[in-house]
């Protein structure tokens, strides 16, 4: 590619960098100012500001800590099912057996299914205390069903999101193994390698990339649950299952408190923005 080459394909995107750019930056710059007055839709005109009293207010208030305990809890039991159990259904799905296809497709349906529907799904049909399928198997075992969004709805909110980014998980590393290079599994194979020492020394180490690609977009996605949590729990019973998102959302918007609520906004997205540059900057390194 010639340097002139380059000089017009630059030019060619310089409006659509732009027009980006400026879709990105005018919001943020509008966030970032509100969040230092304050201002609620509730007493419009009475804007003044107040430098950096939301940032203090809400970072002390032991709701927003308990709503980070919960993103923390949440991204990393995500992860942890959606890593584990997306490896291993990928190698299954990855074997010649009979059906296979629609096995894949019933295995990678619910990520195209809206996540306030299979929330819903989720709470009406299978958690349901008294009619759920869930509770149907545990009184035909002799056991007591559990009421999930009554005594444990931080777990019922893992599992559900866990199901809901489990196949994306899934498909990217089913793909991933279906690319791969058979000849040094066949050579290990030959030389005495049991299947375990394939699979540790071998395709789990060309895995790498894509477990790391599917590690990013799963604490991304966990980190931006909110239509999941709202049509459930609505953050309750008594906030146990607010998350950061949805703190901002109950505690700010809904009471109209605009500088507030971009506060939270602005904390939120400097946490994504850290996390997406650090885990950059070490998947580079690495591979």
């Amino acid at each position: 590619m010639t340097k002139e080459t380059q000089r017009v394909g630059r030019l060619a995107l310089t409006p659509a960098v732009a027009l980006l750019f400026i879709w990105m930056i005018v919001p943020l710059a509008m966030t970032i100012y509100f969040s230092t007055l304050h201002y609620t839709l509730l007493n419009p005109g009475t804007e003044a500001f107040i430098g950096l009293d939301n940032y203090y207010y809400f970072l002390t208030d032991p709701a927003f800590l308990y709503s980070m305990r919960n993103t923390l809890l949440l991204v990393g039991s995500v992860l942890a099912i959606t890593i584990v159990l997306g490896t291993l259904i990928a190698i299954l799905l990855d074997q010649a057996v009979v059906g296979r296809s629609i096995v894949r497709l019933m295995v990678i349906a619910p990520f195209f299914i809206m996540p306030t529907v299979s929330a819903l799904v989720w709470k009406n049909l299978l958690m349901h205390p008294v009619s759920g399928l869930f509770a149907f198997l545990a009184t035909s075992l002799g056991l007591t069903p559990i009421d999930w969004f009554t005594d444990a709805p931080l777990l019922a909110i893992i599992l559900i999101v866990a199901w809901q980014w489990l196949p994306f998980a899934t498909l990217i590393l089913l793909t991933a193994l279906q690319s791969l290079d058979e000849e040094q599994k066949e050579a290990a194979e030959m030389d005495g390698a049991s299947a375990w020492q394939r699979f540790w020394h071998i395709t789990l180490p060309l895995l790498g990339p894509m477990i790391r690609l599917s590690v990013f977009f799963s604490i991304i996605g966990a980190l931006q649950v909110f239509d999941i949590i709202v049509p459930l729990t609505g953050g309750g019973p008594f906030e146990t299952t607010n998350t950061m998102v949805s703190f901002l959302y109950f505690f700010g918007l809904t009471r109209m408190r605009i500088g507030f609520s971009s506060a939270v906004g602005v904390v939120l997205f400097i946490i994504c923005v850290t996390f997406a540059f650090g885990y950059q900057r070490i998947v580079m390194r690495d591979d």
